[in-house]
């Protein structure tokens, strides 16, 4: 499996989290890569992308809550999210494109297992 997630768990509201994305049997700087959100009944979301060149894109709800990073080392992407919200709580997968993402909700060539987020009130 080339992407792993990690880091989910259950807080509480207005509390943090970091998820992080292993990568493995993947050249990641040939990679764009991008978290995705699936709440239960709901779309797919995407939320923030990171290109190889470190730059950044994220949706705008929410910008100024999630920070999107790279360790090239460690090949490892991370979502920092921060201020968690109730409505936060999802299924978070991680996921990669060759080359160019073209904005947060990219069509994936891998995705991750997901890991949860649960946010109680």
């Amino acid at each position: 499996v080339p992407l792993v997630e990690s880091g989910g768990g259950s807080v509480q509201s207005g509390g943090s989290l970091r998820l992080s994305c292993a990568v493995s049997n993947l050249t990641f700087s040939q990679l764009c890569l991008g978290w995705f959100r699936q709440a239960p009944g709901k779309e797919r979301e995407g939320l923030a992308t990171i290109e190889a060149d470190g730059s950044p894109e994220y949706a705008g709800s929410v910008k100024g809550r999630f920070t999107i990073s790279q360790d090239v080392a460690k090949k490892t992407v991370y979502l920092q999210i921060d201020q968690l919200k109730f409505e936060d709580t999802a299924m978070y997968y991680c996921a990669a494109v060759w080359r160019r993402c073209y904005g947060v909700s990219f069509s994936p060539t891998f995705m991750g297992r997901g890991t949860q987020v649960t946010v109680s009130l």
